[in-house]
């Protein structure tokens, strides 16, 4: 059975109120014909980019609906998850007044946004597995507290959290539950947007940018109930996902041979980099992922990074996170990419 969700409970109510803008390609749009188009104040000259761009990305939603299973008024894209997130605290968050709750460690730009928005945050960190405490997340809760922000699978630690617990979480919480999910194509886990039907309060985040190769293009999703991203709509800026973006991201999500294969190496690389770098004496952990990266706990966390650094190895040092003292967050490159890595770990001082 559905769960029951009174937006207007929950919503700002000035946000629910405002008149959004309605650009000239709201007014007017055209998909067939010959059309002279004086509306906008483009110039009118030829340059491939001199007509504003669709503010509905129409063409693109319909390839992200087919793509992901939804409605395409379940969608809303951004200009990276990042303008996603600041959204859905703008909607739901009155400044100086309302909070979420994070779970660290976890993707640091809900705090920011948290703090830019002037939004109160409640810290409820993950065990020492990297797994949610929902008991504790719901003791949390206060009659101020809008939304729960979580990434799954988690970013730093790379694992994804307990369904059953997330479960709890939205059988339990009334407010707006954010599940983001930039790395669901590296897990077998599948996305909880197959059950937002049943939690209307359920807003799941996706991107672009890690198994589609589009992190250049900064295209972020959100998958929630028609009324939810109706809301996100009224607030967003009318034209910000360019032309550009749309046309090439169209092109990536139609070849799903190209990036399924990337995927399918991607878990390949990631099995076989765990067990070459848990040869190594210097290496203490390597925590399991469902992502396309690896926290690894090492001896001096600081001293590898500077070594494989000196080596032309970026990686990056995760210590001042919660729980992740001495780890060493490593992204699954190329297979190359991967040997050149493993080498220069053989020659790091024990």
């Amino acid at each position: 059975m559905a769960k029951n969700f009174d937006l207007s409970q929950w919503a700002r109510p000035e946000m629910l109120a405002l008149k959004p803008y309605t650009s000239a390609r709201d007014t007017f749009t055209a998909t067939e014909g010959e059309w002279t188009f004086l509306d906008a104040n483009e110039n009118p000259n030829a340059t491939a980019v001199n007509r504003y761009p669709d503010p509905n990305q129409t063409a693109l939603k319909n390839v992200i609906a087919n793509l992901r299973g939804c409605n395409e008024d379940q969608l809303l894209i951004g200009n990276g998850s990042d303008e996603v997130l600041d959204l859905i605290i703008r909607a739901f968050c009155k400044p100086y007044k309302d909070e979420i709750i994070i779970v660290p460690p976890t993707y640091g730009m809900y705090a920011v946004l948290a703090d830019i928005n002037s939004v109160g945050m409640i810290k409820v960190p993950l065990d020492t597995t990297f797994q949610l405490k929902p008991k504790e997340i719901l003791d949390a809760v206060t009659p101020n507290t809008k939304a729960i922000f979580f990434c799954s699978p988690n970013n730093p630690s790379g694992n994804a959290f307990n369904p059953d617990d997330i479960q709890m979480l939205l059988e339990n919480f009334d407010g707006i539950i954010v599940v983001d999910e930039a790395y669901i194509d590296f897990t077998d886990f599948p996305s909880w947007s197959e059950k937002q039907s049943n939690y209307p309060n359920l807003i799941v985040t996706q991107t672009l940018s890690k198994a589609f190769g589009l992190a250049g293009l900064r295209l972020g999703i959100a998958i929630a109930s028609s009324e939810i991203i109706a809301l996100l709509k009224r607030i967003k800026p009318p034209y910000n996902i360019n032309s550009l973006s749309q046309q090439n991201a169209m092109e990536a999500l139609r070849d799903t041979k190209t990036v399924n294969a990337q995927i399918a190496e991607s878990i390949s690389e990631r099995k076989r980099l765990a067990q070459e770098l848990n040869a190594f004496s210097w290496v203490v952990k390597i925590y399991p992922s469902d992502a396309n990266f690896l926290l690894i706990k090492v001896d001096d966390a600081a001293k590898r990074y500077k070594e494989l650094l000196a080596l032309h190895i970026v990686t990056r040092d995760r210590s001042s996170q919660e729980n992740c003292e001495n780890c060493i967050r490593i992204s699954v490159g190329t297979p190359q990419e991967n040997n050149k890595l493993i080498a220069a770990c053989k020659s790091l001082a024990v």
